[in-house]
């Protein structure tokens, strides 16, 4: 039973996989030549390839800009005020909401901007705040 629970393993993760996988191997190859990471320790890559891990959240408020809105605006004030309460699950969540993915680009914050803009609804009370993740574009309702 050993030995037949040993081989079934080994096709189904391993053999039933091979092809599709070598496949998958081959144009990753091509888009990214192996050679090149040898160049990066393991920390480093994981940095290239999942961008940092650590989130300075002061700096993402700083680069934002604003359309039909104003820094100063209450509405702005407000919203970061309950962001910056958020835990740091709930912040990644927010970045996947207007980002599209919950990771830092490689080169962080600094360089990443979003837009908070008024949609200028005709009824902002029956809208619901929405993103546009192409252009990292917070659609936020007064």
């Amino acid at each position: 039973r050993n030995e037949f629970v040993d081989l079934y393993v080994n096709y189904v993760l391993n053999e039933s996989i091979r092809k599709p996988f070598e496949d998958f191997m081959r144009g990753f190859l091509r888009g990214c030549p192996a050679e090149s990471w040898t160049m990066f320790l393991p920390a480093e890559l994981q940095v290239v390839l999942l961008g940092p891990k650590n989130y300075n959240w002061n700096v993402l408020e700083k680069r934002a800009r604003y359309r039909h809105y104003e820094a100063s605006h209450q509405i702005i004030k407000d919203f970061w005020t309950m962001f910056h309460k958020l835990p740091e699950e709930k912040k990644k969540m927010f970045l996947a909401f207007v980002s599209g993915s919950d990771q830092l680009p490689v080169y962080g914050l600094e360089y990443f901007t979003f837009v908070i803009e008024d949609p200028k609804c005709e009824n902002p009370d029956n809208s619901y705040t929405s993103a546009s993740t192409c252009f990292c574009t917070l659609f936020l309702p007064r």
